[in-house]
């Protein structure tokens, strides 16, 4: 486990906004995914950060909604 509980962590910079994609685990060994989008804001030297946390036990119902919304922009 690493700081923060944190399992795996990557981002994505995609032009003026990034996302940040963090497997964590609790305390009770249980895994979520938390989903950040940082973005800066009009403040010099400030970002907007908005994050979904998604448990393990959705997980399944989650990527397949996911794919369906995915599949209707397409």
């Amino acid at each position: 486990m690493g700081r923060r509980g944190e399992v795996f962590t990557t981002r994505l910079d995609a032009g003026d906004r990034t996302y940040f994609f963090n497997v964590k685990e609790n305390i009770h060994k249980d895994l979520s995914l938390n989903i950040v989008e940082s973005k800066g804001s009009p403040d010099e030297g400030r970002f907007v950060r908005q994050s979904v946390i998604v448990y393990q036990e959705d997980l399944g119902a989650f990527l397949d909604t996911l794919q369906q919304a995915v599949d209707a922009i397409r």
